[in-house]
Order: structure tokens, then sequence, then C-alpha cells
């Protein structure tokens, strides 16, 4: 199933909210109250949709825009443009290349990492699977279970041990059999554990010594069920590590779509990724405009 097909399923509810507000209004003071009101309650935050319904009404007043088709298709054309920022695919231009993969518990990292390696495993990569969570009880277990799958390597210590030291490992092991991207796994460190944010930091450092020359994405995966408190823990993240991209997992109709402009909007990265299911091929390469149109 194409990406417009899942994502169109997955923002059910959001179409349908902000369908009966445009579809059968007349473009007056209280059309605009409404709309503000409904991007508001699909996530999107308060000031941004503000931003967004006064950008939409000077288009419609500029055009002289009256049905309401035509007032969804500039929506959707603004949301569109909002979402295109930074560039959409990973970049892995050397060999080894870098994905850290961080956020807290329960968004969906290992099964992200999972379904990332299968993806390019498929595309012919050689990935290696770096099990830096050492904190969570059987982590490591469950991304062994994924590295099976996607059937790729991957490297681990005992529960406990340091993630840094774990990290060193695999870069070390990635030089040694040619491989051409590395997943880390981190800890779900929650953004008022300030140790668990340090030892980000060092692991930061070790890519930094061990391979200063490599390409690295830093993705931070969010579960779009969270709303506006996935937008908080993006911006304590962001002040930790330099925050490449986002994955946003859950988004399979539990979801209000709008999440997704809030975290471009707050981070200022693009959305690389969105899960849409539990299958291995249910994490999908972000489209801003097939995203805006599947969300109106």
């Amino acid at each position: 199933m194409a990406f417009f097909d899942k994502i169109k399923s997955g923002l059910e509810k959001t179409r349908k909210s902000l369908a009966n507000i445009i579809s059968f209004s007349h473009i007056d003071s209280e059309f605009y109250d409404d709309l503000e009101e409904a991007l508001i309650l699909a996530d999107v935050g308060a000031e941004l949709s503000c931003q967004l319904v006064e950008e939409l009404r000077g288009r419609v007043k500029e055009k002289g825009i009256k049905e309401g088709e035509e007032v969804k298709a500039e929506l959707q054309a603004i949301v569109a443009e909002r979402l295109s920022v930074g560039e959409l695919s990973l970049n892995l231009a050397t060999k080894p290349s870098v994905i850290l993969v961080v956020g807290v518990n329960g968004v969906g990292k290992t099964t992200t990492i999972g379904k990332m390696a299968a993806r390019l495993t498929a595309q012919g990569k050689k990935v290696l699977l770096c099990a830096g969570d050492t904190f969570r009880a059987a982590a490591a277990d469950q991304l062994e279970i994924w590295a099976g799958r996607a059937n790729c390597d991957i490297v681990r210590q005992h529960e406990g041990a340091d993630p840094a030291s774990v990290l060193f490992d695999a870069i070390a092991a990635a030089k040694a059999r040619g491989t051409d991207v590395i997943i880390c796994d981190t800890a779900g460190r929650l953004h008022n554990k300030s140790n668990l944010m340090n030892e980000l930091e060092k692991i930061g450092r070790v890519i930094a010594r061990e391979l200063p020359d490599a390409a690295q994405e830093t993705l931070m995966v969010l579960d779009a069920v969270t709303g506006q408190n996935g937008v908080i823990q993006a911006r304590e993240f962001k002040k930790v590590v330099p925050i490449t991209g986002v994955v946003l997992t859950k988004l399979d109709g539990t979801a209000k779509g709008g999440v997704v402009l809030a975290v471009t909007e707050t981070l200022g990265v693009p959305v690389k990724y969105v899960g849409v299911g539990e299958q291995v091929d249910d994490l999908m390469p972000f489209d801003p405009a097939e995203f805006a149109e599947a969300m109106l």
C-alpha cells in the first residue's frame, strides 16, 4: 500500500473534523475561528494554528477565494510548505555512516530501528545494529530479534554495560566488516534525567572521536499519540543532541496528525519517516505533499 493510502487511513479523525468545517462553512470570521479550534484539537498547537489561519486568511483575501474546495487547496499548500523542511532522505554518504536513535521509553525506538534496518538491508546496505540501550531489561534481546528479521549484524554487551563502550565495539566491528550503516539504539532517557542525557553526550563524543568524518543522522522517535508532550520531549532532546530528523510512530488512526506540523515547526528539522502500523513495511519515508493531502 502506498504512503498516501496508509496515511489517509491513519489521519481519518483529523481529516473528518477539518472537512466538516471547510466543506460546509461560509468563509467568514466564524469559519476562521472554527478552523483554528479544529487545528488546535488536532495537536497542531495554539500558536502555530493561529499562524496557519492568518496565512490562509491572507491568501483567501488576496486571491478572492469564495469556495470551500479552493480554501482547502490553499490550506493544503500551506501545510505542505510548512512540512517541507530540510533534507528528507537519510545522509548515508560515508562507509560506515551512523544513525543514532533517541527518544523516551515506549515510543517505539527498537521497533523503528528494526524496520529501518530491514529497509536498508533490502536496498543492499550492510547494516550493523548497536545495542546501546543497556539499562532497559531485555532491550538488547529485542534488538537481536530484529537483527535476525532484518538479516543484519548486532553488537551487544551485558545488561548495565557502558553504552559508549558498546558503541566503541560496534564501530570497531563495522570497520573490520565493511559495514555500510551503524544504527545505534539508546536508552529511553527521560528529559529530566540529567545523568542519562550526559550519557547521550558521551556517545556523541565517541562517534566524533572514532568516526570524525562519518555521515551521521540523529533521529528522534516520537509517539504521535502523545501530541504536545512529544513536542516538549523534542525541545529537551534538541538541547543535548543535534537532531537531524524525526520518526513519528503510531500514526495509525489513534493519533491526531497535526502533531507532525508542531514537531517540524519546533525542531526546524524534517520528519523523515512515519510509522503507520505494526508490519515491517509500515515504516514509510515521509512525503509532505501527500501528508497534507491525506490530512485535508
